[in-house]
């Protein structure tokens, strides 16, 4: 048994974001020529070859734009996912790695003027799916925008803007990931997973190991996709479950994470070319790295991490 910090009573979103930039997508325009070439001294124009066109982008930066709700999937009992449609069958979401979205409700303050609840999340469906895109969303009694997500009936809309850079992963690849995620904080942790391991990617060195930490075995999350990583790349990456209320047939680890579990299971604070993700509840965040800061930035690293050594520029909180 692993002794680890209170009961998780938390959401695993994030809170308010701010000051945290936007990225602006451009599209470039196509132009299209013919090459000329020359055959026993006779010019010939060879046949115009049309460049393929690139998807359109369906997230603004610059303002917020209604997504009609699809479908619904449930999950389990407080979680489901949810399809949103994008512009045309040919827009996808063409997030950077790793970045997410900011979702909006309108509501009215206190003092009766009006107002929003803002909330980040990382979509869950590929970055090049045409038409939709999907949300894995945890509802939770005290969760302004995710009891507003689960009220959304399919055909009603909800305000997204973005995308809204993160870490951005082709500018601070690095050969060796730890992650150490907690529910639906999954989701940015995938999103580096998927761009590491495609079939298109260059990043043949570099290795990942995740502590994925639950409440219970069907609050797993993701968990087909990522056991098909491990089988599929088994030198490249590794997933260690922790739950805090596990089955009486349990091998991975009981209850929260704790310095014992990631000094045995994730790169130490010595190794070279090396980044910690982490992502959850602010009381997760607060025990194992230190929380943010109040404006959102990275902040000073604390909790357990800082304890067994690792430096703040290795350390990374989403």
């Amino acid at each position: 048994m692993i002794h680890l910090f209170q009961a998780r009573t938390y959401a695993t979103q994030s809170g308010k974001k701010g000051g945290n930039g936007l990225v602006l997508t451009a599209l470039a325009g196509l132009g299209v020529a013919g090459g000329i070439y020359y055959n026993q001294n006779q010019a010939t124009v060879a046949p115009v070859t049309a460049a393929a066109t690139p998807s359109p982008s369906a997230f603004d930066a610059s303002q917020f734009k209604g997504f009609k709700l699809q479908k619904i999937e449930k999950i389990n009992h407080n979680t489901s996912l949810y399809r949103f449609d994008l512009d045309s069958a040919d827009h996808v979401a063409d997030l950077p790695v790793a970045s997410c979205v900011i979702t909006r409700k309108p509501i009215t303050k206190k003092d009766g003027t009006p107002g929003f609840i803002i909330r980040p999340y990382t979509p869950t469906s590929a970055d090049d799916a045409k038409g939709y895109v999907d949300f894995i969303v945890k509802e939770y009694p005290e969760g302004k925008m995710s009891k507003h997500i689960a009220n959304l009936k399919v055909g009603d809309t909800l305000e997204m803007k973005g995308p809204i850079p993160k870490y951005n992963w082709e500018q601070g690849k690095v050969d060796n990931v730890a992650m150490i995620a907690g529910g639906t904080g999954i989701t940015p942790m995938l999103q580096v997973i998927r761009k590491v391991f495609d079939k298109k990617s260059n990043d043949e060195n570099t290795k990942i190991t995740l502590i994925f930490a639950n409440q219970t075995e069907e609050d797993i999350l993701l968990k087909e996709e990522l056991d098909g990583y491990a089988k599929q790349y088994p030198e490249r990456f590794q997933v260690i479950y922790a739950l805090d209320r596990p089955p009486k047939e349990w091998s991975g680890l009981q209850g929260f994470v704790s310095a014992e579990a990631i000094k045995k299971y994730l790169p130490g604070p010595e190794t070279e070319s090396l980044k910690v993700f982490i992502c959850g509840p602010d009381p997760m965040l607060t025990s194992i790295s230190g929380p943010k800061a109040k404006d959102k930035s990275q902040g000073e690293l604390g909790g357990i991490l800082k304890e067994l050594g690792y430096p703040q520029d290795k350390v990374y909180k989403f």
